[in-house]
């Protein structure tokens, strides 16, 4: 009787599907309501910026010389700068710049680092080997220096924003090459691995298929942190007058005017508004990054 019970409970309650790994991190991302808020704030600052046209008619490179240094007021919700232009408006199209600076250098950085790591990880030997030292030459150039001379040699004979966006890419992918190295060198060892091996798989089908898949969770969280070092290195090098040429608006280069002790001191509306931009959007990015990190780490699950 009491096995009939079960057999009947158990055909009006079937068990539960268990949840893949990546249904899990996704739960548990949606419960983290930091990391949560954070995403949808970097999406409405994306989608805010690239509908700037849409939003504002103010000319964005037009000087105005009757309207220098506005303060803030009903016609300019933001003051204007030193030049007559619309703070507001510079700073919905320098958020364009800025995240299209970011997301293209964080895709060449990823691409590059887990195309020479996972190479190097899956056949070792000599071809790990060679491709290691490279990357330790890589790593151990100087960053500043190079990015700050190629731009130079090349600003005004081709576009200077995607040679700033290949420069830094060139010299930053290093550290995405040695975390996936060690990632897949530690998945290989794995018997699925050895059976794919066995049944005739090519590396290339080997990689892609199956250890990438089993190492992207790494390779995601990795991207969140180079996408807010890589708005950080634009900002940086757009400060300094070596970034995005100063026609083109940037968060960065709208904070090349706090330079001027005049504007630091007492047009505060010049810079304040990129400034804040920054560090939120790169605090943001940085939760994102902390959240899909606890997401994919197996230990904090409950």
């Amino acid at each position: 009787m009491n096995i009939e019970t079960k057999k009947n409970s158990n055909m009006i309650h079937p068990p539960k599907k268990s949840l893949s790994p990546w249904a899990m991190a996704r739960r548990k991302f949606i419960k983290n309501k930091l990391a949560l808020t954070s995403l949808l704030f970097i999406i409405f600052v994306a989608i805010v910026s690239f509908l700037a046209p849409y939003i504002t008619t103010a000319d964005v490179t037009k000087i105005n010389i009757g309207q220098m240094s506005l303060e803030p007021s009903s016609e300019h919700w933001l003051g204007t700068d030193k030049a007559g232009r619309d703070v507001f408006t510079r700073l919905l199209y320098g958020g364009r710049i800025s995240l299209l600076v970011g997301l293209s250098c964080t895709l060449f950085v990823i691409f590059l680092g887990t195309l020479i790591g996972s190479v190097a990880g899956y056949f070792g030997g000599v071809i790990d080997s060679l491709l290691m030292r490279f990357t330790d030459l890589i790593l151990n150039l100087p960053f500043l220096v190079f990015v700050i001379v190629i731009n130079a040699i090349f600003f005004g004979k081709v576009n200077g924003l995607w040679v700033l966006i290949l420069v830094i890419s060139i010299l930053s992918w290093g550290g995405i090459a040695r975390i996936v190295r060690s990632k897949v060198l530690a998945e290989k060892e794995n018997e699925y691995i050895t059976a794919a091996i066995s049944i005739g798989c090519s590396p290339a089908k080997i990689i892609i298929k199956h250890l990438l898949p089993n190492i992207m969770s790494t390779i995601i969280v990795q991207a969140t942190i180079t996408f807010a070092t890589m708005i950080v290195a634009e900002t940086g090098l757009s400060f300094l007058g070596f970034g995005v040429p100063q026609e083109i608006p940037s968060w960065g280069n709208m904070l090349n005017s706090a330079v001027e002790p005049d504007v630091l001191q007492f047009k505060l509306w010049i810079w304040i508004p990129p400034a804040l931009m920054i560090t939120i959007t790169i605090l943001s990015i940085n939760f994102i990054g902390e959240g899909l990190k606890d997401a994919f780490n197996p230990k904090s699950r409950r």
